[in-house]
Order: structure tokens, then sequence, then C-alpha cells
């Protein structure tokens, strides 16, 4: 199959460019031969484009998995802008607008539908998915499929298996962070060929880097030396925690700098506010944590500062690749110390699941009756084992890969309607065997006020009718517009294919083997934080470094743009001396931990993760992420205060 050249034609009315850079090229010539392709390019080169133009000359649906609601807003204010029919399904949609939207899918109205990965785990979605053709799956942010990049989300693990479920030609995976690992592990993962997969290389010549070696006491001074180099430039100053993100714009603007904090955990229409007024330039400071950046597609920020270390060299190179997107040259700067080593360690230890807690969920599947499915709400399992949710995930994951289990399907355990027309009018559109099945949904959902809510069990055994049809049945009302439908409460269903491994001395070599498998990911993960420190403190050119890590073997040995090849290498300082801690100390900081969990047993590493300020689901039950002991010794190594817990 050849590639369709008219797209060029369509490149200049349709996006006003001339013509594609190489790389671009080279994706859309493979996507319109009806190959699949991987598109690894720096952020801001243009990776969206690789599936918007081909989209266009494709016969049915282009199917966008995004990470982020910011990232398909943006994408989708660009495509609607060009005259694209493009739309998105998410959590911000009313019911009638997602209804509208599948309307328009159905239809073959909208080229473009964007979703979150979690989407398909909505048996509603799925079923209204599967009965739509699709051209070709775009996977945005591809690296998070490989548990060796620096994102992983395990739901991003079972797209290779909803793209054949639905029989989709093709995939385009598109990351701006992936390393050589990274990239084999994605190739492999959808079975695309080395000679599909283009990397058009990381190094940017317009980014001027610089590490600043800086103890933590002279940071704040050291901050305002470097926005005075630039005061009115556009500027993003990166931190780890919120709390600092209001200090330092608070200092800065005691300082004359007008400068706004961004975080999580500011109200939604407060951090839309900020957000929009940057990019409209009518601020031009922001103090953020990571939660600002992604999907922000502004051309000219021209100073990106990392006042605390970043996480990693992929979460770097992420935030200092939205400086310069406009060519131009900008000024990347990190103050750098090894004094909040510890936090960023400590952010990886809060995601190792207890050895106690990983048996717990062996057990529970090994409890099962025989012959049955597992049936599991996760924010339930993982209050009930303390176990954060996205680690949660990838247990069972990593359980899926065992054998032990395999996934089923997902459904909401709980669908409520209220009718918009009369129940009589509704059955009077059917006849026969299918407004008996009708009247059986109605009887067997009870009416409290406004709402009904199906009883699936009460329709079974009084009617024989099942699950499936039943909601197919509710879809379709809603559609034609008879009833208003919500659903609640997702419930993962798994067969148990390996239960003599759930139970007895095979559930707990099993739960050692699995615990073993994130202590690995703990200590890449921490291997990762040191990796970034080495590259800060290279004795070689940063540009160069820094493209070598993600597979560019092209770019200059010097680049005469860094703070390295002007002469600058960095040593940064050491930690503070910390004064030493004492069990008693630690039990002492621990007692409100304690006291909220009465006769509960608390594990050592429970108690650790409290005193380094970790939040867990058993912190957010028993209330304590407020009490005087949480978070109190932060600054020292987990494994330090695990070992002093241990003796309590």
């Amino acid at each position: 199959m050849k590639p369709d050249i008219n797209y060029l034609q369509t490149l200049q009315t349709v996006f006003g460019f001339e013509g594609l850079r190489g790389g671009q090229q080279q994706v859309v010539d493979r996507v319109l031969s009806g190959r699949s392709s991987a598109a690894i390019f720096p952020t801001g080169s243009g990776k969206s484009l690789c599936y918007q133009l081909p989209a266009l000359h494709l016969p049915h649906l282009t199917l966008v998995i995004s990470p982020l609601l910011a990232l398909m807003k943006d994408q989708l204010d660009f495509l609607k802008s060009r005259g694209i029919a493009a739309a998105s399904i998410d959590s911000s949609l009313s019911y009638d607008e997602s209804r509208e939207v599948m309307r328009g899918v159905k239809a073959g109205e909208i080229k473009i539908l964007m979703i979150s990965v979690e989407r398909l785990k909505n048996e509603r979605f799925r079923q209204f998915i599967s009965s739509v053709s699709i051209s070709l799956l775009v996977i945005d942010e591809a690296h998070c499929i490989s548990e060796w990049g620096h994102n992983f989300r395990p739901d991003y693990l079972k797209l290779p298996v909803y793209c054949q479920q639905l029989n989709i030609p093709q995939v385009l995976l598109l990351t701006a962070t992936a390393t050589p690992k990274v990239i084999e592990d994605m190739g492999v993962k959808f079975g695309i060929n080395a000679e599909d997969i283009v990397v058009t290389g990381f190094y940017r010549e317009n980014l001027d880097l610089n590490v600043v070696p800086c103890p933590e006491k002279d940071k704040s001074n050291a901050l305002l030396e470097q926005l005075n180099k630039s005061p009115l430039a556009p500027t993003i100053i990166y931190v780890t925690l919120q709390n600092t993100a209001e200090t330092v714009a608070d200092n800065l603007r005691q300082q004359g700098v007008p400068a706004f904090a961004y975080h999580a955990g500011l109200p939604n229409d407060k951090r839309q506010d900020i957000q929009n007024r940057f990019m409209r330039g009518e601020i031009n400071c922001i103090v953020a944590t990571i939660a600002f950046g992604m999907g922000v597609d502004k051309s000219d920020i021209r100073t990106v500062i990392h006042y605390d270390l970043p996480k990693s060299i992929e979460n770097y190179s992420q935030e200092i690749g939205r400086a310069g997107r406009d060519g131009q040259t900008s000024t990347c700067t990190v103050l750098a110390n090894r004094e909040s080593l510890s936090v960023l360690e400590n952010f990886v230890y809060g995601d190792t699941p207890d050895r106690a807690a990983i048996l717990a969920v062996i057990n529970e599947i090994g409890s099962t009756s025989q012959g049955n499915t597992w049936e599991v709400m996760l924010n339930r399992l993982s209050r009930d084992t303390n176990i954060r949710q996205l680690p949660l995930k990838t247990l069972l994951v990593y359980l899926e890969l065992e054998g032990v289990i395999e996934p089923k399907f997902s459904y909401f355990a709980d669908y409520r309607f209220k009718t918009l027309v009369s129940v009589e009018n509704i059955l009077a559109q059917f006849d026969g065997e299918r407004q008996h099945f009708v009247k059986a949904v109605f009887d067997s959902s009870p009416k409290s006020r406004t709402w009904h809510t199906v009883d699936f069990d009460a329709l079974w055994q009084g009617y024989q009718s099942d699950r499936q049809r039943a909601v197919k049945a509710l879809d379709y009302f809603a559609e034609k517009g008879w009833i208003e439908l919500e659903s609640k409460q997702m419930t993962d269903v798994f067969n148990i294919c390996r239960p003599d491994v759930c139970e007895g001395q095979a559930a707990h070599e099993l739960s050692e083997y699995i615990h073993q498998m994130f202590q690995n990911k703990e200590q890449s993960e921490v291997e990762r934080v040191h990796a970034m420190l080495a590259l800060f403190e290279t004795t070689t050119c940063l540009s160069h470094r820094l493209a070598r890590y993600f597979a560019d073997e092209h770019a200059p040995e010097r680049c005469e743009h860094c703070s390295v090849c002007r002469g600058d290498v960095a040593v940064l300082p050491s930690a503070s001396d910390l004064p030493a801690l004492d069990v008693q100390q630690l039990k002492t900081a621990s007692q409100p931990l304690f006291d909220a969990a009465k006769n509960e047993a608390v594990t050592p590493e429970a108690t650790a993760r409290y005193l380094c300020g970790i939040s867990t689901p058993l912190t957010g039950r028993l209330r304590v992420g407020r009490t005087a002991g949480f978070g109190q010794f932060g600054h020292y190594p987990f494994a330090e205060v695990k070992a002093l817990c241990e003796q309590f």
C-alpha cells in the first residue's frame, strides 16, 4: 500500500504548513502505508501532527489514548481551530455531552476521538467502541507502557490486548522520553518493526543548560539572581512540594517579582485561571510542582529553573522541554545540592507494598470458591491492604504475568437511572419477547424517589436475563433520550488460573517472589535518582550526555551552550548532617498513628512511611496526615527510619 501523497495538500490547506520535518514525514508515510510506527521526538517537535494529518486520510476513526485531561483539551482546541471534527469522552463532560459525542462517532461525523486509558475499563464504553470501525490507535506518552519507563502505568500494559480485541489494524506510539531499553520494550509489546521506529534525536541547540551548585540556605538569593538576568521573560520555576511552591512564590512577591504558585492542592478553577493567564502573557512567572506543564504548549517560555532537584532525568528533560519551543534561545538552570536526596528517594519507597500486604491479596484470591471468578474493587482493596492504588494495579499486573489471574472484564457494580419519559411509553416501543425483557429490567429496578437502581441478581433469578443484555438495553434507552443513566463502583473481574499457588506455603513463596519484583523496581527507581545526580556532576558536555541517555547518538560532543562547555563543572554540596535518631524518639513521634489505629496492627514499613511523610491508604483512612509525627523525619533516609521502627 503506497502512501496517499494528497496529504501534502491537506498539510497546507488545513494545518497551514508548507512541508513536514524529516521525522514527521517518515512517520506519516509509514502510517498511510498501513504500517504501525513509533515517533520518538523531542518535546515540542510536532509529534501530534504525525497522527492528526493521517487521521484525515484514513477511512475510519482515529482513537487517541492520552494520559491527561489537559493534554486532551489543548489538542482538541487546536484541532477544532483547524475545522477538524475531533472530540473527547472524559469526566468533564455531562451525560448529554458524552451521549452526543458517541452519536457523532457512531455516525462517522467525528474523525478523532481522545480518551484516557482508564476509559477502556468501562464496560459501557467498550461495548460502544467495539461497534465502531477504527483505523488507527494512537498512544501518547507511550513510554508509560514500559516498566522501565519513568512513568509506568499498569493500565497501559493492557493496550496491546485492547488493540486485538477491537480489531485495530495499526498503532502509532508517541513519546519524547524513551531510553533505548524502553524503545525496545515498546516495539516488542506492539509488534512494531525496528525500521518503523523513528528516533529524530533529542538534542536541542537553542537550550542553554546550566547546573548551579547551591547550598539550601542560599537558594532564595540564587533564584533571585537567575530571575534578574531576564526579569520579564516567561518563566517556570519547578519545585517538589506544594508548600514549597507557596513559600517560594510568596518570597518572590516580597522581592518585587509577581510570581504565582501552581500545584494540585489549588482549586481547579484557580489553577485553570493561572494557567490561562500565563498562556496569554498576563503572568510571566509560575512556581509549580510537576502538576504544571503537561499539555502546556506556550512557545515563548524563555526560562526554566529547577529550584528543587527533578525526580529523574526523564522528568528533567520533559520540564526543560517546555522552554524555547519557538526555536529562540532559552535558559534552563538547576539549583542543585544533595539536601533533598532522601525526599526524592522516599517518594520511591512509598510505592513498594509490604510483603504482608501482598500476601493478603494473594490469600484473598485463594479464598475465592473453586470455579468462581475473583471480583475486586480497587479502592476497597487498596484501603484494606494499605497498598496505594497505582502499586496495587502493578501487583495485579505482576500476578497476570505469572499466570495466576487473567483479566476477564471490568464493570460498574451499580447502575441507576431516572426516566425522562414514562415506563409505559418505553414499553410501547417494543413487542413480544423484547417487551417482556424490557419490563423485567424495570421490574428489577426499584425506585427511590427519582432514581431506579438496577438489581442484576433479581433480574437473573426472576427472569434469567443476563447483565450484559441489560446494560446494552439501558445504553440504548439512554441513547434514545428515554432515561438518564449513571454508573459507579468500578469492579474488575479476573479468572483464577492457578488457585494452587494462592494458599499455604505456595502463597508465602509467591508473595516473597512478587515482593522481590517490587524491590527490583524500587532499586531501579533509586538508581534513576542517582543517575540524575551523576548527570548534573558530569565532566562532559551536558547536552551530549543528556541526548545519549535518550538514544540520540548524533548530538555534538561539545554543544558550547552548557555550563560544562563553559568550564563550570558542578560539584553538588552534600546534605547537611542530621542529628542521630534513636528508637524512643521515633516511637514517641509515631504515637498519634498508633492511637488512631487502636488495636489494628501497624507494620514497621507503614510506621516509617508515616514518619517520612509518605501518604498511604492507612494514613488517609486514620486521618493522621496532619498529626504532629507525620513527615517529621522526611529528610532522613527511609531505610534508616524503617530499621529503627523494626525495633519497636
